[in-house]
């Protein structure tokens, strides 16, 4: 017979194969490496370019003044500091990683820039997210999904929490679409990205991993599937940058 050992189920690692409940320990090293550096790592490695991939988030989101919006996966806070803004001192932002050390850098971050009040931390896994049924009006997730071990519980605890009528968006790299963009995407994501990871944030490793982990991630339409079937409906995805990277938007009714 074989040992139990052997029957354990693995996943992905960036390209390597480990077991599943070894992932999420892995994971939490990567991010606990690159807490402080992340954001500047962020503008270098997208040379400013997620910064419109969120605003243009926030701008098909549909949420509005006294809206209650959670960002899973939420990291230093950048997108969430934009759902802030935009749900104002009447609504709530709650800010969900199941990474302490990212969470801590993100209250920092967040403090700084004065957006206090209607924002909340909370420490939790995207695949089991401690919130009541029916709760938020948007559920947001952003280059956080394809960290997450079980992708499919993930969805589904989103679509547990979120309102009838409410709607998630998964920000997300994807595939490009461009004729020729993948070649040069590939190219730059493993020479550029583990460079700038060895100089700026001392970790190369890390950031090979994550152009890793990206090639491993679904594609758009598999990941509109998901969705669906997860139990959103009329979802819809937009290509950004030549579909390096894609929002998906999805309701449920």
């Amino acid at each position: 017979m074989p040992s139990p050992a052997n029957d354990k189920r693995t996943t992905h690692f960036g390209y390597r194969e480990v077991p599943e409940d070894v992932k999420a320990g892995l994971v939490a090293e990567v991010f606990h490496s690159v807490a402080d550096k992340y954001d500047l790592m962020n503008d270098l490695m997208s040379a400013g370019a997620h910064r419109l991939w969120k605003r243009f988030a926030v701008a098909v989101s549909g949420i509005r003044a006294g809206d209650r919006v959670l960002d899973v996966a939420a990291g230093t806070g950048d997108l969430s500091a934009r759902l802030a803004a935009r749900v104002g001192q009447a609504g709530e932002a709650v800010l969900a990683d199941i990474n302490n050390s990212m969470l801590e850098v993100g209250r920092a971050r967040l403090a700084d820039r004065g957006i206090t009040g209607n924002v909340r931390f909370v420490r939790a896994d995207a695949e089991n997210l401690p919130f009541p049924e029916d709760h938020f009006d948007l559920v947001t997730i952003a280059f956080g999904l394809r960290n997450v071990t079980h992708q499919d519980r993930a969805l589904a605890s989103m679509f547990r929490v979120l309102k009838p009528g409410g709607a998630v968006l998964v920000l997300e790299f994807s595939r490009p679409v461009l004729p020729g963009l993948g070649r040069l995407y590939d190219a730059y994501s493993f020479t550029v990205l583990p460079l700038l990871g060895r100089v700026v944030a001392q970790d190369e490793a890390s950031y090979r991993y994550l152009a890793e982990s990206i090639r491993k991630h679904p594609d758009q339409e598999t990941l509109k599937r998901m969705l669906e079937q997860a139990g959103f409906e009329r979802v819809e995805y937009f290509n950004l940058s030549g579909g390096i990277v894609a929002l998906h938007k999805g309701y449920k009714f």
